[in-house]
C-alpha cells in the first residue's frame, strides 16, 4: 500500500488564492459589462431599424442582437455584483484579522485627565489702579 503525497494548503493561503480569483473575475465582469454596453444601439435607433434600415448589417438577425446582447449583458452585471459582494465579504475579514492582532482596545490607552479649574484656561490681565472708579458708565461731562 503507497501513500499518496497530498498537499495542504493553509486556510489564509487558500483565501487569498480564492480572493485572487474573485478580483480577476470582478475585474473580467467589469470590462465585459462596459464593453457590452458599448455595443448595444439605444432605443432611438429602433425607429430606423423597423423601416428596414440596417437589418441586413446585424450579426444577429434584424430582432436577435438586441434580446442576446440584453440578455449577456444582464447575466455579466449579476456575476459582477456577485463578486462585489465577494469582496466585501474579504475586506470584512481582513479587517476583523487586523483588529485581533493583539493590539490594545483604545478605551484601555485612554488615560483619564485631572480635571483643572476653568479659571486657569482664561487669560488673566494685570489690574492697573485708576483715579476714577470702575464703572460701566462713563462720567458725565459738566455744563457750564
Amino acid at each position: 500500500m503507497q501513500m499518496s503525497s497530498v498537499r495542504f494548503v493553509a486556510p489564509r493561503e487558500t483565501e487569498k488564492m480564492l480572493e485572487t480569483v474573485v478580483v480577476v473575475f470582478h475585474l473580467l465582469g467589469a470590462l465585459g459589462v462596459v464593453a457590452l454596453v458599448l455595443l448595444q444601439q439605444g432605443k432611438g435607433a429602433d425607429a430606423g431599424a423597423s423601416f428596414g434600415a440596417g437589418a441586413s448589417n446585424t450579426v444577429f438577425g434584424s430582432q436577435g442582437s438586441s434580446t442576446f446582447l440584453s440578455k449577456f449583458t444582464a447575466i455579466l452585471a449579476a456575476g459582477f455584483f456577485i463578486t462585489s459582494l465577494g469582496l466585501g465579504y474579504f475586506a470584512k475579514e481582513k479587517a476583523h484579522q487586523l483588529t485581533q492582532a493583539g493590539l490594545p482596545d483604545p478605551a484601555v490607552l485612554e488615560v483619564p485627565k485631572q480635571q483643572q479649574p476653568a479659571s486657569d484656561d482664561v487669560p488673566v490681565l494685570q489690574e492697573q489702579k485708576s483715579a476714577t472708579p470702575a464703572t460701566d458708565v462713563p462720567p458725565a461731562q459738566e455744563q457750564k
